[in-house]
Order: C-alpha cells, then structure tokens, then sequence
C-alpha cells in the first residue's frame, strides 16, 4: 500500500477531522479512528503551532452520536458534541443486519433502508454546521437496482441525489455494482474503490505455493457484468482470462428475476491451473459454486473465490461442502460489512482488512489532496507479488 509520508500534502486540512460511526460500523470505524489517531501522533508535532492545524493531533477523531428510537418504532439522530467547523466522516454499513430495535415489544433486525434512514436522521442533526460532509458508504445503498426496467423504481440514483440535496460533499464507496450510477449526481465527489491489492495480498500471504503466471494460474469472471475486474486482475499479474456468460430462462420469474440454466465458459484452458473467481458480491452463493464446479469439470487445480462483499444470504452450508468436497479452496471477502462469527472461524476463509485503506482515503481527503495515486494499486500489487516471488515476508 502506498504510505501515508510518500504522500505529497501541501494542503492544509479542510477543518478538523471527525468521525461518525453509525450503528453497525463501530467495529470498522475504531480500526479506521486507531490508525488516524497513530498517524496524527506521528506528524502533529510538525504543526502544533499552526493555528490552521487545531485539532490535527487527538486522541479519538470518533464523534459521540446515538440514534435513540421512540417505543413507535420512530428514531432521530442526536450529536452529544459539537460538529461546528468539523471535516466529518459518516460511516454506515447498511447491511448489517445484526443491529436490532425494538417494536412493540419484538425484536426488529435492521434493513438497508433503516441504516440508510438512519444516515439522512445524522446529517441531518448536523444541521449545516460541519464545514464538510462526507459519506463513506462501503456498500452502495440498492446499488443493485442500478438501472430501470420497464416500471421499475431507480433507487439507487435517487438516493444519491438525497444524500447531495442535503449538503453531502464526497461520497466514497466500494466497488460499486455499476459505477455508471454516478451519472446522477455529476457535480459531485463520487469514488468507486477496488480492494484488488487487498485481494491478492490476502491470497499471497495464506497460500504459499503460487505460480504466478499465465501457465500456472487464471483470473475468471462469474459473468459478463464483472468482466472488467477480471481483466484488469489477469493484466497486473500476468495471467489469461476467461469468463462465464449465464444462460436464463427468460419464461419464467423466480424471486423477481430470471432463473439461470446454464453458465456457459469463454476462454483458454483452466486444466492443471490455480483459478481466482473475482466478483463484487457473493450474494447467495449459488453463482460462484456453480462456477467453481463447471471449472472443476474443466479440471481446474485449486479454486479460489474473491467478492468485496460477502453477503451469505443462505448461510454457508453450501460453502462448507464445497470445501469439504475439494470444489474451492478457499473464500476472500473483506469486512467492509458485518462478518458473522461463524464466517470469520471458517478454515477457508480469508478476511482482508480494509481500515487502513479507508484512514488512508479520509487522511487524504482531509488535506484536499489527490486521492488518485491511492485508487490506483498497480504499483502496490507489483511489489508485494515481487516480494512473494522472492521468499520475502509480506
């Protein structure tokens, strides 16, 4: 990863840095705040007596900010501090669906638009006071209904027209499922980040017999959507490409979408070769283990599978006999939303941790400095597949 002093800052910082971590991002948040605050420490003391540095240096950047709710069910946003002239940092991971509320006496499990509402409810108990407002958003909210079809709601536009129409300067977000979505708001700051480096790192550090070449390993894409994150894998190693394109039955509807039939393989040979299935999101799972069983059949070697997002939406008992039966051998996702305990304890499973990368960026932005040599891996990904070839401890 590039470090934070090879960065070039000439700007002095927006306004004092805060964060604010909505509920279900604590856990993501205190990593993002011990990384800051250790940063700060280290280079404070060059601006102490910079009356344009007050508040560069601190203990916690973390605001206190709660979002009660009524016995209705109805919540609000409240700041137990003041935000007044603050550079802030909305994190929310809204889909966390562990955090809980209480409704007439039953136990209420979190959807998406609550974490979201929840958002609007603390930007709105800023109430214009921060000098900026940025919305670290991991998982772009109904980044899946991305586009309409026929008559549809386009949700994911609309929301991000919100978040803009009430005073949001930056939102930054990973990985998005159709980053063309930021056509709806394009005077405004909009990233996109890929956790590619984090990917391969993960992998390079837990496997320790790679081949890192186009006779030894390939980069696949589960379908045609995700082709370009497995283009740009396969480049930055050296390594072919193939991809699957799904079948469906345009007939029938099944749980609002077209059943898959088939997925159907485009490309050179996976016999004898280790494979990395890279996609955005493992949802379900079905996809990716029917992708992993078809390069089996292809007599593919080990089977590894990389998703920004693992979502688990039918458990992982499908996973566990996958792994058991020698069809993957192994499952990267990072925790830029909630990992369940069971996740986390799973021998094939590989978390790749984003807070450093996520500090980097507000670090960043908090100087109004360029954040484009952070968004770019190229150089990162180059050294550390450098070091693994060379033995060298990653």
């Amino acid at each position: 990863m590039l470090r934070r002093t090879e960065r070039i800052l000439e700007n002095i910082p927006v306004g004092s840095l805060g964060l604010i971590c909505l509920p279900g991002c604590e856990e993501l948040g205190n990593k993002v705040n011990d990384y800051l605050v250790t940063w700060r420490h280290e280079s404070g003391h060059e601006y102490q007596d910079d009356i344009a540095f007050s508040g560069y240096e601190k203990d916690n950047f973390l605001i206190n900010a709660q979002v009660p709710r009524f016995g209705s069910g109805e919540a609000k946003g409240i700041l137990k501090e003041s935000v007044r002239g603050k550079d802030l940092y909305l994190m929310v991971d809204v889909c966390n669906y562990n955090v809980t509320y209480s409704l007439t006496g039953r136990t209420n499990h979190m959807s998406p638009d609550d974490h979201f509402q929840n958002l609007k409810r603390m930007i709105a108990a800023v109430g214009g006071k921060g000098r900026r407002i940025n919305v670290i958003m991991p998982f772009l909210y109904e980044s899946r209904q991305h586009k309409r079809s026929s008559r549809e709601s386009l949700d994911c536009a609309l929301a991000l027209q919100e978040l803009v129409r009430m005073g949001v300067e930056n939102i930054i977000t990973f990985d998005a499922h159709d980053p063309r979505v930021q056509n709806a708001i394009p005077l405004s700051g909009f990233e996109t980040v890929s956790p590619t480096y984090q990917f391969i790192k993960g992998l390079l550090r837990t496997v320790d017999d790679l081949k890192i070449d186009a006779q030894h390993m390939m980069a696949i894409s589960p379908d045609e959507g995700g082709t370009n994150r497995a283009v740009y894998l396969a480049n930055v190693l050296g390594l072919d490409m193939g991809m699957f394109y799904k079948r469906r039955d345009y007939t029938r509807i099944v749980d609002g979408r077209n059943p898959i039939v088939a997925h159907e393989f485009l490309g050179s040979s996976v016999e004898g070769k280790d494979v990395i299935i890279i996609d955005d999101m493992i949802s379900s799972g079905d996809s990716i283990i029917d992708v992993a069983t078809e390069l089996k059949k292809r007599k593919a070697k080990r089977i590894y599978a990389a998703a920004t997002f693992g979502l688990f939406t039918n458990g992982l008992e499908k996973f566990d006999k996958a792994y058991e039966s020698g069809i993957i051998n192994g499952i990267l996702t990072t925790n830029l939303i909630y990992q369940t305990p069971e996740l986390l304890s799973k021998p094939y499973y590989i978390n790749c941790d984003m807070s450093k990368y996520i500090a980097l960026i507000i670090d960043t932005l908090n100087h109004d400095g360029s954040i484009s040599s952070i968004l770019s891996p190229n150089a990162r990904i180059q050294n550390v597949v450098k070091k693994y070839k060379n033995g060298e401890q990653i």
